[in-house]
């Protein structure tokens, strides 16, 4: 790991890149781990793809409130401590982060659990694609605190600078998920065939290697901080703290989630294949997700140690750096989905109905997947600053386009699916010039000196 000082004069580009780069590989392994559990559920048939495309936005819900919103809140005040100094103050919220993350999991269960059958009704699965949804979400649900230890573990290593050991934990933890799917949805040798329910079993045990793997890193070898569950008294306000942020910055993924709930819904009016079809095109968004965190989580922990340090010029300019990066990363990617879109729509059925349906949504979404990305890892950047509001503000904006252009558009009876994907083009657009406007004018330095001086 370089050190603080380090971090703090080495040339921004590079550092950021190093920070990032385990990050991004482990992403990628989490993105073909993904990839392969669609490519498993696409052979057992089109209904356990539709039933899958109602679960998916719900996972990923959590893997974004979980690594992005607390997991970032984590990563940005434990990294301004350690950029000030304060050790054992750093040492204090890591123990509280761990159970304000156990405390969310069992409301997360808890609430899908029981209503769980309700929300997939409402999006308008039935029948056995009801069945489908229901077999995977009440089993990861059960088990969801794996994911959100994992990723509360992950968030604080991050804090330290040990992006190496994050990304080989949570590495670990994807290739096992992906080897137990296999095993699990088919049925092979002595392992039982569970179908939809061995894809979530294969996701909970993943998560349960990373967070054992994160843990035992975290009190015996960290030696930034030290994590320990013993002589540190329980307290309120550390977690008031994190959620401070966290709460603001759920938002986010809460905005971003419902855009594609409330789509998936309309998607539904149109029958199994273009649901299907809607669900393979927005998972794609989805897993830019974690690949566009590999480079917010280097910015949060870099923007964090700066303004610990209180060089906020420096951190707007890591900030920006790791937006563009990304945004290119992500705007290459949209553009040969777009102009190639068989490559994503044929690799997970042959019903041409799905893929003439995510086709459509490649070709007209993919080429602003560049702003989603400013958007979202400035959002990131932002957490480490401790000031999420601009960017939470654009991420409602972006939302009202979808809700209320789509409300609009299902009035219409003989609307197509192409203004729906239009919407949300719209929205990814606005959210990253409004996002990006709102840094450049001052988001991170309204009132800073009161801010710091009342940390």
């Amino acid at each position: 790991m370089k050190q603080q000082s380090d971090v703090l004069t080495a040339p921004i580009g590079r550092t950021i890149i190093g920070l990032a780069a385990p990050n991004v590989i482990s992403m990628i392994v989490l993105l073909i781990t993904l990839v392969a559990e669609a490519w498993y559920i696409g052979q057992m048939g089109t209904v356990a793809l539709a039933g899958l495309a109602l679960v998916f936005p719900m996972f990923m819900l959590i893997m974004m409130l979980s690594a992005g919103s607390v997991g970032g809140a984590i990563t940005g005040i434990v990294a301004q401590q350690l950029g000030a100094g304060n050790r054992s103050e750093a040492e204090v919220l890591a123990f509280h982060a761990v159970l304000l993350a156990v405390l969310l999991a069992a409301i997360c269960g808890l609430i899908f659990l029981t209503a769980g059958d309700w929300a997939y009704s409402a999006l308008g699965g039935s029948g056995a694609v009801l069945d489908e949804a229901l077999l995977y979400s009440d089993l990861f649900f059960t088990g969801c605190l794996s994911m959100w230890l994992a990723n509360a573990l992950a968030a604080i290593a991050r804090a330290t600078g040990h992006m190496k050991v994050v990304a080989t934990c949570l590495i670990t933890g994807s290739v096992v998920q992906l080897v137990a799917g296999g095993l699990l949805i088919f049925g092979l040798g002595f392992f039982p065939k569970m179908g939809m329910s061995g894809a979530a079993a294969a996701a909970v045990i993943g998560y349960s290697v990373g967070a054992l793997m994160l843990l035992y890193f975290l009190m015996m070898k960290c030696a930034e901080l030290r994590l320990t569950f013993s002589g540190i008294a329980i307290k309120l306000m550390p977690m008031v703290n994190i959620l401070r942020v966290g709460a603001l910055s759920s938002v986010n993924p809460f905005c971003t989630w419902a855009a594609v709930i409330a789509i998936t819904a309309f998607m539904a009016r149109y029958g199994v294949d273009t649901l299907a079809g809607y669900g393979i095109g927005a998972r794609l968004e989805f897993l830019l997700i974690p690949l566009i965190f590999g480079f917010g989580a280097a910015s949060t922990a870099m923007v964090g140690i700066h303004f610990g340090a209180k060089k906020i010029e420096r951190a707007h300019r890591v900030g920006w750096t790791a937006s563009f990066i990304s945004a290119g990363i992500a705007g290459l990617i949209g553009i040969t989905v777009a102009i190639f879109p068989g490559i994503w729509a044929n690799a997970f059925t042959d019903v041409e109905g799905v893929k003439i349906a995510c086709r459509t949504y490649l070709q007209i979404v993919g080429p602003f997947y560049a702003f989603f990305a400013v958007a979202l890892c400035l959002y990131f950047a932002s957490q480490g600053a401790g000031r999420v509001l601009w960017p939470v503000i654009a991420v409602a904006v972006r939302f009202a386009i979808v809700i209320f252009g789509g409300l609009i558009l299902a009035l219409i009876e003989e609307a197509r699916i192409e203004p729906f994907f239009m919407l949300i083009a719209a929205g990814m657009a606005a959210q990253g010039i409004l996002t990006g406007l709102a840094i450049r004018l001052g988001a991170w330095t309204h009132n800073l000196d009161a801010s710091l001086n009342g940390r």
